[in-house]
């Protein structure tokens, strides 16, 4: 069947304007009209309903969600399950079926025919009603409850609307619920309330209150309502949808306020939307919030100009309050369409699977929403495969006919057709995940276009991990062309992914036809270190000077193998390498690094330098010859080389000094000889520097050095006026000013002078504060020892005389006693002491002035 869909979006509009937009469309590209993805997928209802259409018509038919009932113009009825099989048989009437009305239940069937019969009856039970009229009888809705006893209710239309009950004798009793205005033509019963439509328009009976509470008058009364006959369509229990000719109306069935209510029905209606749809309407059907309108179209022949029966569509359409917007909009191409008028199609749906059947005379479709697997047949269809992997990732559990897998790979073939290899290589990774095989398939299937380079960046590398010919098949095609990139995989790939001797020996091919390329050298010795030959990848490494050089001895702790090759890391980088040495003392010897350095004495320095740095005894056997390498390669650092060694040879060093002419060294030297006079008349005499020498001498601290600083000085005024600026807290300056000859002009003598007072000054008040600190803590600390010494001292029976170590206390408290305590806390008896003498009265601890600690006075006598 095909179905030919128009772009949604676009507004309800007029008829006039259709035919023009049609004819447009029809030139459209396929591509472009099916560029939006359909709704709703279609297929024809077969098997039975195809041998019974092949003999007969279809007039009728209704939806459960067990079955499906369809009437015929030879007055059959058939019970059809969802696949259109026959289940049941009955023949109702010689003539056309013009409804059929099932409850909710589904165990009971009414039935109406153009010949007058009405029957009701039980589809499992022997329960029926039957009745022939003297017209036709166009409708039949039975009550939704018709299963319960209490709602044995059905209502047919003819010339008027009646309404069948049945009492409590079993017997059915009839009424007249609406007359006089034609025909009764579209009957629909939801619970409560009964819709139908008539030549006038549509009512709404409430079976409850027995009240008709609307009349929803038709619009246009030019059309003829048996050619172009309402279609009614309960959303809910309480909104009902009405299509008649090209109108829209939905309306809500509300509660009257009690204040309201006067003699006016309990309930009312409300028009909630009303709009014009461009065909003329034969079915309506909800969809969650919108409609789904199945239309008859007629349309003008270009070449005849006549109008003829066009395919009829199905739209989906979002209802708004004055007008509707296309969601959707499908031509059907149903069998006979050509023949058929607006009364001869019908739009049946299943509320719980969102099922809508069109029926037509010759054929009845089924129209469905798409689920997961049809989006993804579009996706598919229209190549947008990244949109179709992503929609079955997210619906995995809910997809049955597609495997991600087989989109992925589809995917993946999609854009090696297009070129896109890099893009297809990348997508790999996620579509292949850990499947080997299907990870070697695509790589050959990338090799056999030539693009294996695309795919290596992807390749697994450890779970799973490939055969080992797929990896050195992509590292023989880097190495014939591409020498960075074939080194890239090297550093990237671990090593047990491929033969590690097969590619070097590919490798060593190569470098025979370039043996200076150091991209191949490089990428040699990391073959070399995965193959554990550490040897050959230092050499190598060495050779070009690389930096991973000293990181492959730590790593692969390979010492042994550089004690003859230090020059050669010295030459490359004498920092890390001097570093590298001496952290691994234990491995290369101070001895050794020296001998391979004799030729070297430059960077024989460097290394004993840092050595020295270091530890200043542990080169100590070096420190002679360091005297020499300092002087001929780092002077700024053979002073304090000088100072900081307790090894080197003083004389060695001075004659080494002397002979290059280094004086602040010879000095240093001269000075830690003894020689201060000769540092002296050295630093006078070959640097005349006067402040150097007044430091000098201010360090030896000799009077002895002052006074030849002063008469060095004697004739010189501005080494005069050094030493009167800095003498003074050293050296008395009159020593200075009283040699100084008359007449003989010193510079800047006045500020000299007067700073010499100032120093001295200076020295006053400090010996003056200092005096006062010094008699304000004397005396702080003398009241202190008064306070102290003033102080009771608790004496009691533990108590000894330091003497005759008996108890200070006598036993007996009746006696008299006589107790002496000294500040030291030593208690004597008084008879115990030796008599003082005349000479010296004062009494004295005997114990502190035996151990000279002090005269310990006695602090405290007690008698009794």
């Amino acid at each position: 069947m095909r179905v030919v869909s128009r772009k949604p979006g676009e507004k309800c509009i007029s008829r006039r304007a259709w035919s023009t937009i049609a004819t447009a469309a029809e030139r459209r590209n396929k591509e472009e009209e099916s560029e939006e993805e359909p709704k709703l997928k279609y297929e024809r209802l077969s098997n039975g309903v195809t041998e019974i259409l092949q003999k007969d018509a279809a007039s009728c038919m209704t939806v459960h969600d067990k079955f499906l009932a369809l009437g015929t113009h030879y007055g059959k009825v058939y019970l059809l399950d969802v696949q259109g099989n026959i289940t049941q048989k009955f023949d109702v009437s010689p003539v056309k079926i013009n409804q059929i009305s099932l409850d909710e239940s589904g165990e009971h069937m009414g039935v109406c025919s153009e010949d007058g019969k009405v029957q009701v009856f039980g589809l499992y039970s022997g329960e029926e009603f039957h009745e022939t009229f003297d017209c036709p009888i166009k409708i039949i809705a039975v009550h939704p409850q018709y299963v319960r006893s209490s709602c044995k209710q059905f209502v047919t239309g003819g010339k008027k609307l009646l309404l069948f009950e049945r009492s409590w004798m079993s017997r059915w009793k009839s009424s007249v619920l609406h007359e006089g205005e034609g025909n009764i033509r579209s009957v629909k019963w939801r619970g409560h309330l009964i819709a139908w439509a008539n030549n006038m328009g549509v009512k709404i009976f409430d079976i409850t209150s027995k009240q008709r509470i609307t009349n929803v008058p038709r619009d246009d009364i030019s059309l003829r309502p048996d050619m172009y006959p309402c279609s009614l369509c309960w959303k809910d229990n309480v909104t009902l949808i009405i299509g008649w000719g090209t109108s829209v109306k939905i309306c809500s069935v509300k509660e009257r306020h009690a204040s309201e209510m006067r003699d006016l029905p309990s309930r009312y209606v409300e028009i909630v939307s009303q709009f014009e749809t461009e065909f003329y309407i034969s079915g309506l059907a909800p969809l969650c919030d919108q409609l789904v309108v199945l239309s008859y179209v007629k349309e003008v022949s270009e070449k005849t100009e006549r109008e003829y029966c066009a395919r009829p569509r199905l739209d989906i359409i979002q209802p708004l309050a004055e007008t509707c917007e296309e969601i959707s909009s499908d031509a059907l191409t149903v069998r006979g369409f050509q023949e058929n008028e607006c009364r001869d199609y019908h739009l049946e749906y299943s509320e719980g699977e969102s099922l809508f059947y069109i029926v037509s005379p010759r054929d009845v479709v089924v129209a469905k929403e798409r689920d997961q697997d049809d989006h993804i047949d579009w996706l598919l269809e229209k190549k947008k495969y990244e949109e179709a992997l992503m929609a079955a990732e997210i619906s995995q559990r809910n997809i049955k006919r597609h495997k991600i897998l087989d989109i992925g790979l589809a995917y993946i073939n999609h854009l090696v057709e297009k070129g896109d290899y890099d893009i297809a290589a990348r997508k790999c990774q996620k579509i292949l995940g850990k499947n080997a095989a299907l990870w070697e398939y695509e790589v050959y299937k990338f090799k056999e276009i030539g693009q294996l380079k695309a795919i290596s960046p992807y390749l697994p590398r450890g779970d799973p991990v490939l055969k080992p010919l797929i990896y050195e098949m992509i590292l023989h095609e880097f190495l014939e062309s591409d020498y960075e990139g074939f080194a890239t995989l090297i550093r990237e790939w671990p090593g047990d992914l491929y033969n590690n001797s097969v590619i070097v020996q590919a490798v060593r091919d190569h470098l025979k036809k370039d043996s200076q390329n150091r991209t191949l050298l490089k990428t040699l010795a990391e073959l070399y270190t995965y193959d554990k030959n550490y040897g050959n990848a230092l050499e190598i490494y060495l050779t070009l000077r690389h930096k991973d050089v000293f990181q492959l001895i730590h790593k692969h702790n390979l010492f042994s193998s550089i004690k003859d090759k230090i020059v050669l890391l010295m030459d490359f980088d004498s920092e890390k390498a001097v570093d590298m040495l001496l952290d691994n003392e234990d491995k290369i010897s101070i001895k050794k690094v020296v001998e391979e350095l004799e030729d070297r004495p430059e960077l024989q320095h460097v290394y004993l330098h840092k050595l020295f740095k270091r530890d200043h005894h542990k080169g100590q056997r070096y420190h002679e010859k360091q005297i020499s390498l300092y002087a001929e390669y780092d002077r700024p650092n053979l002073l304090p080389f000088l100072r900081d060694s307790t090894h080197c040879p003083l004389e060695k060093a001075l004659e080494i000094c002397q002979q290059r002419n280094f004086v602040e060294e010879t000095v240093y030297l001269l000075s830690r000889m003894g020689n201060s006079r000769s540092a002296l008349k050295m630093i006078m005499e070959e640097l005349h520097d006067v402040d150097k020498a007044i430091e000098f001498a201010k360090e030896q601290d000799d009077g002895e050095l002052w006074e030849d600083l002063i008469l060095y000085s004697i004739d010189k005024p501005p080494f005069i006026t050094g030493l009167l600026n800095n003498i003074g807290t050293h050296v008395d300056p009159i020593l200075l000013i009283h040699r100084i000859k008359e007449g003989m002009e010193i510079p800047n003598l006045r500020d000299s002078l007067v700073k010499i007072l100032q120093d001295y000054n200076l020295q006053i008040l400090l010996r003056e504060g200092c005096k006062k600190i010094l008699v304000a803590d004397s005396l702080s600390l003398l009241k202190k020892m008064h306070r102290t010494q003033m102080k009771g001292v608790l004496v009691d029976e533990e108590n000894i005389c330091e003497s005759c170590l008996s108890p200070i206390l006598p036993s007996d408290a009746a006696k008299p006693f006589s107790v002496v305590i000294f500040h030291c806390r030593h208690m004597f008896h008084k008879e115990c002491l030796p008599v003082p003498s005349m000479a010296s009265p004062a009494q004295f601890c005997n114990i502190c002035s035996a151990k000279h600690r002090g005269p310990g006075s006695a602090i405290l006598e007690m008698k009794k």
